[in-house]
């Protein structure tokens, strides 16, 4: 019986996905012209988070992300876990404010709100379509492509709708959209893991074509799930954990890229149970870890082919700091 509950499940979140996908050709959501990079008129710094919650360390971490000068979030999955979208985008509100840009992949906790009138995906929509200059494309959180102003994201649902690795829509999906975009930056965004490319016990849930899709197009990629910090080195192989430098200064190209897992967001903390070699940065329990975010600050004119990040928390303790050079984009001339 609860086999056949589950294959029941797996059939419906097949069917919603394909009724989604036949309505997101027929209505885009506030489409934008992939193909071509944003302009910038100054720094833009990101905060990437995952497995948020409710509680106080849920606030710390907005009123951190307030008080960096954050001018966006891109947000790994798993929400509020209380189910109640109404109530996660009205803590947003209250700290962050009705119009700021906040973008989120869909995780395992969200998906029984996710959908339908007042749902996570509503919510998200609803404050899109508030955001001067950012442009979603399909199904939001799930499969769909967004720019804003220097960036371009690709929110993935991948592993988690369906519960499915490599699944074939997902990444043709990934593959065509990062193809299409000229933007200088690009960030893959989904909330699950393999299990190599986080340092708890989760299990393989992605597949690894994902993963080497947006490294062969030098994206980089942000992830969540699990409930600590990690870093990968910069890498040319993720499934053969091949390493192309251990410095703290990667040099992003197609080819190369780094993953990354920022779930502590507020809700607890893991201790850290996997290790290797390719890992450049962990914070996980047992080791000081505290609900924060990994900041990342995009840099504009002759050094906009540069990008500085540090995880900190909310007690104020940074526990990992490196640069990105983009080597697939040539930093802008003075005046230019």
């Amino acid at each position: 019986m609860h086999q056949n509950r589950k294959f029941c499940r797996s059939v419906l979140f097949a069917c919603v996905l394909a009724v989604l996908g036949a309505c997101a050709r027929d209505q885009v959501i506030m489409a934008p012209p992939l193909a071509t990079a944003s302009t910038v008129d100054g720094p833009l710094t990101v905060a990437f988070i995952g497995d948020q919650g409710a509680g106080a360390g849920a606030r710390g971490v907005l009123q951190l992300i307030k008080a960096e000068g954050a001018d966006l979030v891109l947000h790994q999955g798993d929400f509020d876990y209380r189910d109640d979208p109404s109530a996660w985008d009205a803590l947003i509100t209250e700290i962050l404010g009705p119009a700021f840009p906040y973008f989120a992949s869909v995780g395992n906790h969200d998906v029984k709100r996710y959908f339908g009138p007042g749902g996570y995906q509503a919510m998200l929509s609803r404050r899109l379509k508030k955001v001067t200059g950012a442009r979603c494309i399909d199904e939001l959180g799930i499969l769909s492509a967004c720019t804003y102003r220097n960036l371009f994201f690709v929110l993935s649902g991948i592993g988690t709708i369906p519960k499915t690795p490599d699944d074939p829509r997902h990444i043709a999906y990934i593959r065509e959209k990062l193809a299409q975009s000229r933007a200088p930056w690009k960030i893959c965004s989904w909330h699950k893991n393999q299990s190599a490319m986080q340092v708890g016990n989760k299990k393989d849930a992605v597949g690894w074509a994902a993963y080497e899709t947006c490294r062969e197009a030098g994206a980089m990629i942000a992830t969540g799930h699990e409930h600590s910090y990690s870093r990968t080195h910069l890498m040319d192989h993720f499934e053969g954990r091949s390493i192309v430098s251990k410095s703290s200064f990667l040099r992003l190209a197609k080819g190369r890229s780094f993953a990354f897992v920022s779930g502590l967001g507020g809700k607890g903390i893991r201790p850290r149970r996997r290790g290797g070699p390719w890992w450049a940065a962990v914070h996980a329990k047992y080791q000081g870890a505290g609900p924060g975010a990994l900041f990342c600050k995009f840099a504009a004119g002759e050094n906009s082919n540069r990008a500085r990040c540090y995880f900190k928390t909310i007690a104020g303790k940074v526990a990992d700091r490196f640069t990105i050079l983009n080597e697939g984009r040539k930093a802008a001339q003075p005046g230019s």
